[in-house]
């Protein structure tokens, strides 16, 4: 018991957030070109242009939550299709490996590989664990250009259908 208490004190002490707060609901949200796993370039002021997009950033490729995550919105593509909403995935991994987790989990949209962390500090998202540098686990859905939901601890599992909800709220509130 004392050990699982020191070293979550510890655990907790190696985890500092850095940058600034997260961006919150009507921000605008950053349009900055980025690198995808195929190492061509994506414009996200574009991708805002073609509708609604869910932008999540997550820790790391090849880990069980990033996995899940990943996994849990591949799997309801065919409804976040339907929404008309746009998927995607940010990491500071490299442009490779974003390939390899892609390729690997059949995911049917891009992921950033944000290397140098600015898309993340963009959008507030940064953290440290000891010296590594990762993404908090965060979620941020766009409409027309603007942060219409943040989610702040996103959960995994339920990513999808969060996010969806969301989308089916902001529509509500703009048709009212």
């Amino acid at each position: 018991m004392k050990a699982t208490v020191l070293f979550t004190a510890l655990f907790s002490l190696t985890m500092i957030a850095f940058g600034k707060d997260p961006l919150s609901v009507g921000a605008d949200a950053p349009a900055l070109s980025v690198k995808i796993q195929s190492g061509e370039m994506l414009d996200l002021a574009d991708a805002y242009a073609e509708g609604p997009v869910l932008i999540y950033f997550y820790p790391k490729s090849f880990t069980r939550g990033c996995e899940i995550q990943a996994c849990n919105l591949r799997d309801s593509a065919s409804d976040i299709s339907a929404v008309g909403l746009t998927v995607i995935g940010v990491s500071r991994d490299k442009v490779e490996k974003q390939a390899r987790f892609k390729e690997e989990h059949a995911l049917p949209f891009d992921i950033v590989a944000d290397e140098d962390g600015s898309l993340g500090d963009a959008f507030g998202v940064g953290l440290t664990m000891g010296v590594l540098p990762l993404h908090k686990r965060q979620s941020f859905l766009i409409v027309d250009g603007k942060i219409a939901w943040v989610d702040s601890s996103a959960s995994p599992s339920s990513q999808a259908a969060d996010a969806m909800a969301a989308l089916a709220e902001a529509k509500a509130k703009s048709s009212s």
